[in-house]
């Protein structure tokens, strides 16, 4: 007879207690003819990724917080791109959806700076000279974020002229109509009075604000129950840049904090060239008709 003190199933020995949860919920243990959780998130390649080049014990969190921003950032581009596709192909509801999700990436973007900001300067002066001239300034993914956002910059495709395939990837978002373009020729084809100037110009080219665009899209905000789906695209766009903005300031604050005002490894002025960056307003006439109102 078994002593009950000694009974497989006692719920006060935490590991029988844990075995007997796993049995009873049948859960699979044996994955060596199946696909694992770690083979199709690739895990092996992921977290062998992280090479610090100097000893200091900061350098990994360096690495991670900047992998990680490239990994959100890949999904951005991902629900960017299709929003751009379904607003000019006339699927506002999904487009809603994925605007959405940008917006939230773009929180976590910000949250993470929380995480690097614990990065002293003596830290991070350890090491800063094992990262030669890389620089998120570099990255691609950011340049075609911004570019499809609409701030177009000529000088921002030669940083990724050594690699073919990001350079083609960067000028393709360089050439293609951004975001906010997408949207005013999507007024234009519900009737508001859009100018030709903005319909069908030199994408290439930084957006200029309008007061003719300014107008139709003052008359949205004035009839919302007329224009409703066009009116949650306007807030959706200053969700948007709202959430853009928070980045760009917690970047420069952290920069700021960490480094204060050495210049970036990438050979910007690093705090002066964020703080010229706050300046960028993507979608001028969504926040003007504010005042205008």
């Amino acid at each position: 007879m078994t002593c009950p003190h000694h009974d497989a199933r006692d719920s006060s020995n935490p590991a029988s207690a844990g075995e007997a949860i796993v049995r009873d919920e049948n859960a699979q243990l044996d994955f060596s003819r199946d696909m694992s959780y770690g083979d199709y998130l690739q895990l092996d390649a992921i977290l062998s990724a992280q090479k610090p080049l100097s000893p200091a014990h900061d350098e990994m969190l360096f690495i991670v917080q900047h992998q990680t921003s490239e990994l959100w950032m890949k999904l951005m581009l991902h629900e960017l791109q299709a929003a751009i596709g379904n607003i000019a192909a006339d699927r506002l509801n999904p487009a809603f959806k994925q605007l959405a999700r940008v917006s939230r990436i773009m929180e976590q973007l910000v949250h993470a700076w929380d995480v690097l900001a614990t990065m002293t300067p003596p830290e991070y002066s350890a090491i800063r000279p094992h990262l030669g001239h890389s620089s998120g300034f570099q990255s691609f993914q950011y340049r075609c974020i911004e570019f499809a956002m609409g701030n177009k910059n000529a000088a921002m495709l030669k940083p990724h002229a050594h690699s073919a395939e990001r350079a083609a990837m960067v000028r393709a978002a360089y050439e293609a109509p951004s975001l906010y373009d997408e949207c005013l020729r999507l007024l234009a084809r519900r009737g508001l009075p859009v100018p030709a100037s903005h319909l069908e110009r030199d994408w290439t080219r930084p957006y200029e604000s309008s007061d003719a665009v300014e107008q139709a899209w003052l008359r949205v905000y004035r009839e919302p129950e007329a224009h409703w789906d066009l009116y949650q695209l306007g807030e959706e766009l200053t969700d948007l840049e709202d959430a853009f903005r928070l980045w760009r300031f917690r970047h420069l604050t952290t920069v700021e904090r960490v480094i204060g005002f050495k210049r970036g490894t990438g050979g910007t002025g690093g705090v002066s060239y964020l703080r010229r960056m706050l300046d960028v307003v993507l979608f001028p006439e969504i926040w003007k008709l504010r005042t205008d109102l």
